[in-house]
């Protein structure tokens, strides 16, 4: 029988990407004339897109702006991050050596995030793991995406079925498995701005080298 499909978030998950998140949106502020943010107000506005990130800090920043203002800001944003995708971003303590592990015990893993597919894909190998995952679904690879529970299950088939469960750090990771049906294990050093333990997951690690003793107590390995 073959072991679980573990799927992974990406970012506040698997990888600390807020450095080069923060260059990216402090170039949109910069073009419109914005005082910069600094990492820590940046962490909590992680984890709901690009467009969602924009208006967040460009409200931060001094006043909102509307949705029609924000075509030409996510075009700077993208075109920024996308050159500079691994100048600051690194992956989580343990992330290496833990995923191996899970894999050698016969896991399967696979990464969701809304994360641009493309950026996903160019992200990925510059920390090392671009032959880890069995599948990578990222934002535009499906007309849907997380919570939506179809994204989930796609991902799941494409490892071959079975039991899964979601790992990530955020309400939109813990809703997409409520969703789908499945277990929920969130990380607490991520990027949500609601602190881990109150959003409900059914485990909450602090370290990722703690994923395979969570994943044994949830009856799973």
């Amino acid at each position: 029988m073959p072991g679980p499909a573990l799927i992974f978030d990406l970012d506040g998950t698997l990888a600390d990407t807020a450095p080069d998140l923060l260059g990216a949106t402090n170039a949109v502020l910069a073009a419109r004339d914005r005082p910069q943010l600094d990492l820590t107000r940046l962490r909590h506005m992680v984890g709901f897109g690009a467009r969602a990130l924009i208006l967040q800090a460009m409200e931060a920043s001094g006043a909102p702006v509307t949705e029609e203002d924000l075509p030409p800001l996510v075009e700077i944003f993208l075109s920024h991050y996308q050159g500079h995708i691994a100048d600051g971003s690194v992956l989580f303590s343990g992330v290496t050596r833990t995923l191996a592990e899970l894999e050698a015990g016969g896991a399967r893993l696979a990464v969701l995030t809304n994360k641009p597919q493309h950026l996903t894909d160019l992200l990925l190998p510059e920390l090392g793991l671009g032959q880890r995952f069995a599948a990578v679904y990222g934002a535009g690879r499906k007309s849907y995406t997380k919570p939506d529970p179809r994204i989930f299950h796609d991902v799941v088939a494409d490892c071959g079925g079975g039991p899964a469960v979601m790992i990530g750090d955020s309400i939109t990771d813990l809703n997409t498995a409520r969703a789908a049906g499945a277990p929920c294990i969130l990380v607490s050093y991520g990027f949500t701005p609601v602190p881990a333990r109150e959003l409900g997951g059914d485990a909450v690690i602090d370290d990722f080298a703690d994923l395979p003793q969570a994943l044994r107590d949830l009856k799973l390995l």
